[in-house]
């Protein structure tokens, strides 16, 4: 058992989104979280350095950076616990997960000897944790109880364990394989491969459509997303949006996401029903990549990993509105609340 110390060619689309605004703030509404009342505005929004071994908090009204955190070395991901009253930041390198107050960004305490946390995730029904370990070529499966983490099996797989996804009864995690090219399915109850198939080249971020129909893979090394029958291990189709297509972030509204593409510097939206392009986002720094959702689903926030910037985008007119200097290589990006992940 671990413990923890305390201490642009948009009129169309822009209707779209409009409509669609409707529908994910209803959604968000009726999801509310009785801890965060949804209607409320987030002030603080906590961005990971991860060059900088530090975490950039900045006042959302004024859009400044209103303190520098240091927090262990190469923080990349970062994910709420169950309760939704403590944020967890996996230090890839630093082999521990700092817990962090989601609302003031004061450091609360440390789950140590978690290794190599590079991307982290809670099942659906909150019994495991995972831990992908993308330097050492390994999955750490947990029993989760909150915070309390209790290592259950450590599994190899190829080369560069990267994002995760689950299917809705927690049974299934699915894997991308960065430089192995690959997807792999882990069996929870047993902690065990039960398949891995051939994806394109860089599999990066990966998400189950609703009703577990197909699995999205933003394919980095190329400049798709790769749609996969998982139950059958086949691919569908592919969706092309930019070169560096890296990862997703869903509008709330059951049938639209946003994913980076890092190397061509935009921001694609696709509709998960229809699994074609819709839109994209242009203008943008070098980089974009982790992005987050206000709850009312009218702003974006986007990391820019190589930029050492975060930008504020409108998103009915899906402009950037403004960038906000932080650390080195931001990476993932928070705050709460925000609009639903659907």
């Amino acid at each position: 058992m671990y413990t923890y110390t305390i201490k642009a060619k948009f009129g169309a689309i822009s209707a779209l989104i409009t409509f669609a605004l409707v529908g994910s703030q209803n959604i968000a509404l009726a999801q509310a979280s009785a801890t965060a009342d949804s209607k409320a505005e987030p002030k603080l929004a906590i961005v990971l350095n991860s060059g900088d071994a530090s975490v950039s908090l900045i006042d959302m009204p004024t859009r400044k950076v209103i303190k520098t955190v240091p927090v262990g070395k190469e923080p990349h991901h970062l994910m709420m616990t169950p309760d939704q009253k403590t944020l967890l930041i996996a230090n890839a390198a630093g082999n521990d997960v700092v817990l962090m107050n989601p609302v003031s960004g004061e450091l609360t305490g440390k789950i140590p000897d978690i290794i190599d946390p590079y991307q982290i995730g809670y099942s659906p029904n909150h019994k495991w944790f995972i831990a992908n370990g993308n330097r050492l070529d390994r999955v750490d499966v947990y029993h989760a109880q909150g915070a309390d983490l209790k290592l259950a099996k450590s599994i190899k797989l190829g080369k560069t364990p990267s994002h995760v996804a689950f299917t809705a009864d927690s049974k299934t995690a699915f894997i991308t394989l960065q430089d192995s090219n690959e997807l792999a399915a882990i069996d929870l109850d047993t902690q065990t491969v039960t398949w891995k198939m051939t994806t394109g080249k860089v599999p990066a971020g990966v998400w189950m459509t609703p009703g577990d129909q197909y699995l999205l893979i933003g394919i980095t090394g190329e400049d798709n997303v790769q749609v996969i029958d998982w139950k059958n291990r086949k691919e569908v189709k592919r969706i092309y949006t930019g070169k560096g297509a890296h990862n997703f972030r869903p509008l709330g509204d059951k049938k639209h996401i946003f994913l980076s593409n890092r190397i061509a510097s935009t921001i694609s939206l696709i509709n998960m029903q229809t699994l074609e392009k819709v839109g994209d986002i242009t203008g943008l720094p070098a980089g974009p990549d982790d992005m987050e959702i206000t709850p009312d689903g009218k702003t974006l926030w986007v990391t820019f990993r190589f930029s050492k910037k975060v930008g504020v985008i409108d998103i009915p007119s899906m402009k950037l509105v403004t960038v906000i200097p932080v650390g080195k290589s931001p990476h993932g990006v928070f705050f709460t609340p925000r609009a639903g992940w659907e």
